[in-house]
């Protein structure tokens, strides 16, 4: 009686899984474009086949996440999700449909000339979205934003506004001491820039508050004091970057010429998902060194391709130069490429993409 009573639980778990199969074979696929703002999204299904089944708006809060992945769902399963802005409005939604196990896009803005003639709408641009997933077109694979890549980029984030802040308090100082009275200006003539803001921001300025000579002597130990709080500020970021690096990218640091600033930033770009970057020709690409041609009428001649953003270029153009006068190696590389005939833009050109090869296989 035991194993008969076995046997039909057994059966019946068969028929339900089953009739899971079937059910699961019969729904639709669809494709789903979203159109992100800071406080909504807007959501557009399709089908595989292009047709729209429905739109709707929810929040960009938890709930409104749960009830986004219920509305498409619902209608059937989900192919691919392109979403808009993944790497602001739409990053948390983004993170949440990849633990849920569903593929994710990222959908270049919506095309300025459809805009014009159908008009601007936030189910026009989401239908967009799911229609450039459905044609491969204008889509990419989006940065995770976690991991030690996005600690990486918003500690990035505070040390340059701490740079331009530092550098800006020291402009100030050298113009008030232009126009400063010569009482002032001669303790300061000569001094290199650390004995200067280290005398200013030991200074003591005493007078009337209509005293032009204490003022000024005022503000520039308020902007030295400034100036050395920022310096210490960039000093323990740089340390927090630097441990990051020795834990999660040792190697890219030995190379000549890459430091914290260089190795975080390339890092940044490519993100906690380099599988965004199958090869070194791509990584190539994106630092803006693969060779292209200059013009249709000099078919010979090569330029380098523009960088996907303007940042990963930087590296790429610092850490070369450094590399070539450290070690022998690049400098056999240039006058190789010199004999053969190159220019000196073009051989730089060869020089980048020698970099960049060297840098993406420590990666």
């Amino acid at each position: 009686m035991l194993s008969a009573g076995l046997a039909n639980v057994q059966h019946t778990k068969t028929r339900k899984s089953r009739a899971v199969a079937l059910l699961a074979e019969e729904l639709p696929k669809v494709i789903v474009g979203v159109y992100t703002h800071s406080d909504t999204h807007h959501v557009a299904v399709v089908t595989e086949y292009g047709n729209p089944i429905a739109d709707q708006k929810f929040a960009a809060t938890a709930a409104g996440y749960s009830d986004l992945l219920n509305f498409i769902t619902s209608h059937g399963t989900v192919s691919a999700v392109g979403v808009e802005g993944t790497g602001s409005y739409g990053a948390e939604l983004s993170r949440m449909l990849t633990k849920e196990e569903l593929k994710v896009f990222e959908v270049n803005r919506p095309n300025h000339q459809q805009r014009r003639i159908r008009g601007k709408s936030d189910p026009l641009d989401a239908y967009q979205a799911a229609q450039s997933v459905l044609a491969e077109r204008g889509i990419s694979t989006p940065k995770t934003k976690d991991g030690p890549v996005e600690c990486l980029r918003i500690l990035r984030t505070a040390r340059t506004s701490a740079m331009k802040a530092r550098t800006s308090a020291i402009n100030q100082i050298r113009s008030l001491l232009v126009s400063a009275p010569e009482t002032i200006r001669a303790k300061y003539r000569g001094l290199p820039t650390t004995a200067m803001i280290t005398a200013l921001a030991r200074s003591r300025p005493s007078g009337h508050p209509a005293d032009t000579e204490y003022i000024t002597a005022l503000t520039l130990k308020t902007l030295a004091l400034r100036y050395q709080s920022l310096r210490s500020e960039i000093a323990s970021t740089d340390e927090l970057l630097q441990e990051i690096l020795d834990s999660y990218a040792p190697l890219l640091t030995e190379l000549p010429g890459v430091g914290v600033e260089v190795a975080t930033q390339l890092l940044v770009t490519v993100g906690d998902n380099p599988e965004r970057i199958n090869n070194e020709a791509q990584f190539a690409a994106l630092t803006g060194t693969a060779p292209v041609p200059a013009s249709s009428g000099k078919p010979t001649a090569t330029d380098s391709a523009k960088a996907v953003t303007a940042k990963p270029t930087a590296p790429s153009t610092t850490s070369y130069s450094p590399a070539c006068n450290q070690t022998t190696e690049p400098k056999d590389y240039v006058a190789k490429r010199t004999a053969d005939g190159k220019s000196k833009r073009e051989t730089m050109r060869c020089l980048k993409r020698y970099v960049a090869r060297e840098t993406s296989a420590k990666y």
